[in-house]
């Protein structure tokens, strides 16, 4: 079975555990809901990236109050790039599934819209 990748981001409002952690919820949740297939069980794992002004939470935390349990999760610092978007929870989930990669659906919410505009569907 083919390896697939999805990516996301979000911003939180803050560096403060609540933040990090509920911006994290709402992107997983718009991820699961994008890609109705997905389920923990058949996610590979997840990498989550934050920016150096993040430092209160591990976004992987989030995944864990998910349900996200049995998945092997990971993160780490986002390179910092001179005037990139603060604040910024990135995430790239390896699913092991049959999905072709053009029917996979991406999610960059609020801000991080900015990140990667031809992938986000227009208001």
């Amino acid at each position: 079975m083919p390896v697939r990748g999805i990516r996301g981001a979000t911003v939180a409002s803050a560096n403060q555990e609540h933040a990090i952690l509920d911006a994290t919820r709402q992107l997983l949740e718009a991820i699961l809901e994008a890609n109705p297939k997905l389920t923990p069980e058949n996610i590979a794992s997840a990498l989550f990236t934050v920016t150096d002004d993040l430092t209160a939470a591990y976004p992987a935390k989030a995944a864990r109050q998910l349900g996200w349990q049995e998945t092997p999760l990971m993160c780490a610092r986002e390179i910092p790039v001179q005037g990139g978007l603060p604040f910024c929870i990135r995430v790239m989930i390896h699913w092991n599934t049959d999905t072709p990669q053009s029917a996979i659906r991406h999610v960059y919410l609020g801000e991080a819209a900015t990140l990667r505009p031809g992938l986000t569907p227009a208001a």
